[in-house]
C-alpha cells in the first residue's frame, strides 16, 4: 500500500532514519510481502511473492526496517506457516525475519523513547493498529516516542486497541461490519478534539481518513514517520531562528 498508494509513508520514513545517522539502501526490485492474498486464503499466490521477498532480503545487509506493522507480522510470524513444506524456505526466512523490525520498534530498541528531537504544534491522539500490537507486541511504544517531542499536546484515545474496522479483504467482503466499527472509532477519534491521529500502517490510516472526510472532519490521520518528519523540520526551523 505504500508502494502504490503512499509513498511519502516510505519518503518520510527514510527521512527519520537519516536524521539519526541511519544509512538507508532500498531495494528497488522488491514488491509485496505476500499478505493479502495469504490472509485472504490465496496461499499458492501468496508463496511466490513471499519467496520473492525472502530472496530479495536475505540478499541485504544489516537490518531491515519496514513503515507497517503488518508486514512486520506477515514475515515474522507467518512465513513459517506458509514455507512450512520447505524446511530450507523456512530457515531462511527465518533468517530475514530476525534481522527485520517495524519503524518504532526499530527506533525505540535501537535509539531509545528520545531518539527523535523536534517540536509540534499540534494536538495528537494515537490508534494502535491491530497487527502491530497484537503481532509485534509494541503498545505504548509510538506514544512515548511522540512525547519527546517539544510542545506536542497528546490526548489518549478511548478504545485505542480497538480495531478500526479496515482488516485488509475484510472491510471489502463485509463491508457492514467493517463500517459499524469504524464508526465507532470515529466517535471515540472525534470526541479527543485531536488535529491529527497517528497510526502505524496504511490501511488504517485510509480507513479512518476516509471515514473522517465523509463525517466533513478536518481532523487529518498521518503515518507516524509523517509525524516524526513534519516535527523534525519544524524543530530545525525553531534552532535555526534562535
Amino acid at each position: 500500500m505504500v508502494d502504490q498508494f503512499a509513498p511519502h509513508i516510505g519518503e518520510h520514513t527514510v527521512d527519520v532514519l537519516d536524521n539519526l545517522g541511519v544509512a538507508v539502501e532500498f531495494a528497488s526490485e522488491q514488491t509485496c510481502c505476500g499478505q493479502p492474498a495469504f490472509n485472504s486464503g490465496f496461499r499458492s499466490e501468496a508463496y511466490p511473492v513471499a519467496e520473492k521477498f525472502v530472496e530479495i532480503f536475505e540478499r541485504v545487509n544489516g537490518l531491515i526496517v519496514v513503515p507497517s506493522g503488518s508486514c512486520a507480522a506477515m514475515v515474522r510470524n507467518y512465513y513459517k506457516d506458509l514455507f512450512r513444506d520447505d524446511e530450507d524456505l523456512v530457515r531462511r526466512a527465518e533468517k530475514v525475519a530476525g534481522r527485520l523490525f517495524e519503524l518504532t520498534e526499530f527506533l525505540y530498541k535501537f535509539f531509545g523513547p528520545s531518539a527523535v528531537r523536534g517540536s509540534s504544534n499540534k494536538t495528537v491522539t494515537y490508534h494502535k493498529c491491530c497487527h502491530l500490537l497484537r503481532e509485534i507486541g509494541i503498545d505504548e511504544e509510538p506514544v512515548e516516542l511522540l512525547s519527546g517531542l517539544e510542545g506536542i499536546q497528546i490526548v489518549p484515545l478511548e478504545r485505542a486497541d480497538v480495531c478500526c474496522g479496515f482488516g485488509g479483504a475484510f472491510s471489502v467482503k463485509m463491508p457492514d461490519i467493517s463500517s459499524a466499527i469504524l464508526d465507532e472509532k470515529l466517535d471515540y477519534i472525534q470526541s479527543t478534539g485531536a488535529d491529527y491521529v497517528v497510526a502505524g500502517d496504511a490501511g488504517c490510516i485510509f480507513q479512518m481518513q476516509g471515514g473522517l472526510r465523509r463525517r466533513n472532519s478536518d481532523i487529518r490521520v498521518v503515518h507516524i514517520a509523517e509525524a516524526l518528519t513534519d516535527s523534525i523540520e519544524r524543530g530545525k526551523r525553531s534552532r535555526n531562528r534562535q
